[in-house]
């Protein structure tokens, strides 16, 4: 058997970080929002937000909150704003480069979720019992970011749900090899209605909570050290004095949605949203 051809070391978490410096506004642009408890109007795809300014910040940035948009502030893009602005655009803004708009617009949210995968398969490869997979990790990661240098074109029409559907089984894989250390037997609640549990001081250790609906959950005090949180949605869940350390595919969103204090443990480098009392 041959030997296997070398790999690129993973893509530096910085890089999934959102630089609104260095965005078109884009989420702020290219995506809707309908009116709601986490939106105060509604706004169609591709319509810039009455709020964004001609410099393309948010004009009510500190008091998003307080103005009914609670939805911007849970919102996370991984990066993907900077680099369709400056790299698969090149620096042409929508407002000057009016030709841009349209495909700048149907562009991001595909980098979007190349991102999101480039910073749970990242996560992955941290992890050292997911070892057995980490080659495999690693030859997904590479893909994914030579995606996320394409052409517009390509990008546009790129099958990003095939994309995830490769690395999907690799990041559960992960998962199960993490998780495997935790003695006895792990609650699973995958893609469970949890919405409003009672929760509060649960073992949940190396629990299955992918895509798990924790809204408004009662998760006070709750063990969750080598939970799998990939894709649960905690908006208005209670972390007050949880325990995240070591927790699985966590996002700063997910922390931002939810409710917590100072208690609440969270794992490097991840931090205390400023609502959290």
């Amino acid at each position: 058997m041959s030997p296997l051809p070398a790999l690129p070391p993973p893509v530096p978490l910085p890089v999934l970080q959102a630089d609104c410096g260095n965005c078109f506004g884009l989420c702020c642009v290219a995506l809707p929002f309908a009116k709601s408890r986490d939106f105060a109007a509604d706004k169609p795809a591709g319509t810039p937000c009455t709020n964004l300014r001609d410099d393309f910040r948010c004009g009510i940035h500190t008091r998003l909150r307080d103005q009914g948009f609670q939805g911007c502030t849970v919102f996370d893009c991984f990066g993907a704003g900077q680099q369709v602005s400056q790299t698969t655009f090149g620096g042409r803004d929508w407002r000057a480069h009016s030709g841009t708009a349209r495909q700048m617009f149907e562009v991001f949210p595909v980098m979007r979720q190349l991102h999101e995968l480039l910073f749970h398969t990242a996560q992955a490869l941290a992890l050292p019992d997911a070892a057995p997979v980490h080659a495999d990790l690693r030859r997904a990661l590479a893909e994914t970011e030579e995606w996320t240098r394409a052409e517009a074109q390509a990008l546009t029409g790129l099958d990003v749900g095939a994309l995830r559907g490769r690395i999907n089984p690799l990041l559960l894989r992960a998962s199960e090899l993490a998780r495997a250390k935790v003695p006895g037997r792990k609650k699973n609640h995958r893609g469970a209605d949890l919405m409003g549990a009672r929760l509060g001081g649960a073992d949940l250790r190396g629990a299955n909570l992918r895509g798990a609906y924790l809204i408004a959950a009662d998760l006070n005090r709750a063990d969750l050290r080598t939970a799998d949180l990939i894709g649960a949605d905690l908006r208005d869940a209670d972390l007050g004095g949880a325990d995240l350390r070591d927790a699985l595919f966590l996002s700063q969103a997910q922390l931002n949605a939810a409710r917590g204090t100072p208690a609440t443990r969270l794992p490097a480098p991840f931090t205390h949203p400023a609502h959290w009392t």
